[in-house]
C-alpha cells in the first residue's frame, strides 16, 4: 500500500463577518440586514478544510495569523478538520478579516482586509518533503506566491493555483503552474485573448486549466483534451466558499482518484458536487461537506453521463450540458 499523499496549502486565513440581507447594497446604498454571524474563512483555509474533508490525503497548511482573539476560531476550525498547521504569528498585523453580505438569492459581496496574510513571506515556507501538491491562491503577496511556486517546481511538487481574487498574472508564474483553477471572471483576467471561452482557456500556457461555470457546471482543458461536467441540483442558500470547496476537493481527488484508477472525470464530478453542497449551508468552512456527504449526495442526485468533446460548435466553443437545475452561481 502506498503512503498517504500530502497536500500543502499555502495561503490566507480570515475571520468572516457575515450579514444576511434581502439584497447586496448598490454603491452609496444602505441595506438593513437581518442576521449577523462570524465564521472561519479565507481562501487558503477554506481550501485546506476541503482537502482534509475529501479524505485520502494528508493536508497541511501554511498560514499567518495575528496575535489577537480573531485567530482562535480559525485555528480551531482548521485543527478540527484534521489540517496540520504551520502557523506563523505576525504580531505586527491583526488576523485577516472578510466583510460579507449574503443576499436572499445566495449571491454575496466580499471585502477582505488581509492583515497578517500580507506578511506571509518567502522564508516561511516549510519543507516540501513528502508533499505531492502545493495549492496556492492570491490572497497573499504575489511575490510570495511566485517564490513558493518556484520552490515547489524545484522540488518536483505539482503546483496548483486558484487565481483568485482575479488579477493579471506574470508569465513567470504561469510557467511554474501545473493546474490552474479559475472562474470566468478570473479567466478573463489571466487569458491573453478576449475571444470565446475555449479560446481564452487555450491561450493560457498551463498544462491543465479548469474553469468553473456556475449553473453550467465546469470544463477543463488538459493537454489539448476537453472535459466537461454538468452542475448538480441544489437550492442555493449561501455561495460563500463554493469555489474554495471545488478547488480543495478537486486537488484531493486528483491525487486520490488517480491512485484508485478512477481518473479525471471522477475528480471533476466530486468537486462539482461538493461545491453545490457547500451552497446549501451558511458560512465558509462550516458549509464544506465531507467525502461521505458528497458521495451520498451524488448517489441521490444522478446526472446525465458527462460528455467529453469533441462536442464543439463551429466557433470552437465546448458544448456544455446545462440541465434546468440550480447550481453554484458564476463567480463563486
Amino acid at each position: 500500500m502506498s503512503a498517504l499523499k500530502t497536500i500543502l496549502v499555502a495561503g490566507s486565513a480570515n475571520l468572516d463577518f457575515v450579514v444576511q440581507a434581502a439584497h447586496i447594497p448598490a454603491p452609496g446604498q444602505t441595506v438593513l440586514g437581518r442576521s449577523f454571524q462570524t465564521f472561519p474563512g479565507g481562501k487558503g483555509a477554506n481550501q485546506a478544510v476541503a482537502c482534509a474533508r475529501a479524505g485520502g490525503v494528508a493536508t497541511r497548511m501554511l498560514l499567518a495569523l495575528g496575535d489577537d482573539a480573531f485567530a482562535a476560531p480559525i485555528e480551531a476550525s482548521l485543527r478540527s478538520a484534521g489540517v496540520e498547521l504551520f502557523l506563523i504569528r505576525k504580531a505586527a498585523q491583526p488576523t485577516g478579516v472578510a466583510l460579507i453580505c449574503v443576499a436572499d438569492d445566495g449571491e454575496n459581496a466580499i471585502t477582505v482586509a488581509p492583515g497578517a496574510n500580507a506578511l506571509l513571506s518567502v522564508a516561511d515556507l516549510p519543507s516540501l518533503a513528502g508533499v505531492s501538491h502545493l495549492l496556492l491562491q492570491l490572497e497573499i503577496p504575489l511575490s510570495t506566491v511566485l517564490a513558493y511556486a518556484a520552490a515547489a517546481r524545484a522540488a518536483g511538487v505539482a503546483v496548483v493555483l486558484n487565481a483568485a481574487p482575479a488579477q493579471a498574472l506574470p508569465a513567470e508564474l504561469l510557467a511554474l503552474v501545473d493546474i490552474l483553477v479559475v472562474n470566468e471572471g478570473e479567466l478573463a483576467a489571466v487569458a491573453k485573448v478576449q475571444g470565446t471561452l475555449a479560446q481564452r482557456m487555450a491561450s493560457v500556457a498551463v498544462p491543465m486549466v479548469v474553469t468553473t461555470l456556475g449553473a453550467s457546471g465546469c470544463c477543463a482543458l488538459v493537454q489539448g483534451r476537453w472535459w466537461t461536467q454538468p452542475a448538480y441540483a441544489v437550492a442555493v442558500l449561501d455561495t460563500t466558499a463554493a469555489g474554495d470547496t471545488f478547488c480543495g476537493m478537486l486537488v484531493a481527488a486528483l491525487s486520490h482518484e488517480h491512485d484508485q484508477g478512477q481518473g479525471f472525470q471522477a475528480a471533476l464530478a466530486l468537486a462539482s458536487a461538493a461545491a453545490a453542497l457547500a451552497c446549501t449551508q451558511k458560512g465558509a468552512q462550516a458549509s464544506i461537506p465531507t467525502r461521505a456527504q458528497v458521495e451520498a449526495f451524488m448517489r441521490a442526485q444522478p446526472l446525465p453521463a458527462p460528455h467529453q468533446p469533441p462536442l464543439q460548435s463551429i466557433a470552437g466553443e465546448p458544448q456544455f450540458i446545462a440541465p434546468s437545475i440550480v447550481g453554484p452561481p458564476k463567480g463563486t
